[in-house]
């Protein structure tokens, strides 16, 4: 008979800790955010059927995030049990203190056994109040630990890029409007490049402690969404339009205007006018060859007339050779 290979309990809880963390931050993050008339939930869902933030009782809501089949068996757990409760002793013993330590005991056992694969499910579970401080949001791990937040809180998903964008845009007392903008702002951080997050793809909820109702939770349509999330859109897009025309001047201003840095010199003195072309001079009259022939006047217009013929005048006749 072979032995089984020995795996320290260290060692097993690490390893069972990362398979469940790996698992969950495939997910989308959900985000809590309290605000002055109660509590909001925010998640980025495109799907219409298949909620991750749902009622548990009255005045008690919950939100999961990593694997749909998990906290779906949890969430129907948690109804059962405040149901049983609510009707077997007075609706106001079902708490979220009480829900949560329910959950708790689950995961912690589900995770500490050898014999299945831990949840990978991280879950909310929120209470509102009469006032602000009476609100209540405990977060529950994989392995069942509990943790009491207060103001926000993010889980799932790139978490810790999303819970630093609301640590920095988060206001205590908020209206409602104000922290659902918030909340989606950061869901449009959690990547490394900012992006846009349509109200269709967007699953919000609230537990409203103003409804005149005793039960206070309450969804947002994405018709709703779009008033709340629209001013902000177009807000931005006018701000981005003013800086890129502030940052870039027309043509006509850049034509009509000389550089800052430079400043306008004289123009280039005109270059020397060429003085007219001299007129050509004028002929003097030709002296002849021949004494016998007659000087050739000049015409006004620079030509010349050539001699009269004249019959009486003859070239000298040659005398010949004295000495013949």
């Amino acid at each position: 008979m072979s032995m089984p290979f020995y795996v320290s309990p260290e060692q097993l809880m690490k390893d069972r800790a990362d398979f469940a963390r790996k698992g969950i931050a495939r997910g989308r993050s959900v985000v809590v955010v309290q605000y002055a008339d109660g509590i909001v939930f925010v998640s980025e869902n495109p799907s219409q059927a298949l909620h991750k933030i749902s009622e548990i009782y009255d005045r008690i809501a919950f939100a999961a995030v990593g694997r749909y089949n998990e906290f779906e068996n949890l969430r129907i757990a948690g109804v059962r049990l405040a149901d049983m409760r609510g009707y077997a002793y007075d609706r106001r013993d079902v708490t979220g203190r009480g829900l949560a330590n329910a959950y708790a005991q689950t995961l912690g056992t589900i995770f500490s056994s050898g014999g299945e694969k831990p949840y990978e499910v991280e879950i909310f579970v929120a209470e509102v109040g009469d006032t602000a401080a009476d609100d209540q949001i405990y977060r529950l791990t994989y392995d069942g630990q509990i943790v009491d937040e207060h103001g926000f809180a993010v889980m799932g998903g790139s978490a810790d890029t999303v819970a630093g964008h609301l640590k920095e845009h988060y206001t205590a007392g908020a209206t409602l409007e104000e922290a659902v903008r918030s909340a989606v702002e950061g869901l449009e951080h959690s990547e490394s490049t900012p992006r846009v997050v349509a109200p269709e793809d967007l699953e919000v909820a609230v537990l409203d402690r103003s409804r005149s109702q005793q039960r206070k939770f309450k969804r947002l349509s994405a018709a709703r969404l779009v008033t709340v999330l629209g001013d902000r859109k177009k807000a931005g897009a006018a701000e981005s339009t003013d800086g890129a025309a502030a940052a870039e001047p027309s043509t006509e201003t850049q034509r009509a205007a000389p550089p800052q840095d430079e400043t306008p010199t004289a123009p280039p003195p005109a270059p020397p006018v060429a003085p007219p072309p001299a007129t050509p001079p004028t002929h003097p009259p030709t002296e002849p060859t021949d004494p016998a022939q007659p000087p050739v006047r000049p015409e006004p217009d620079g030509g010349q007339v050539p001699p009269p013929d004249n019959p009486d005048i003859h070239p000298p006749v040659d005398p010949g050779d004295p000495l013949h």
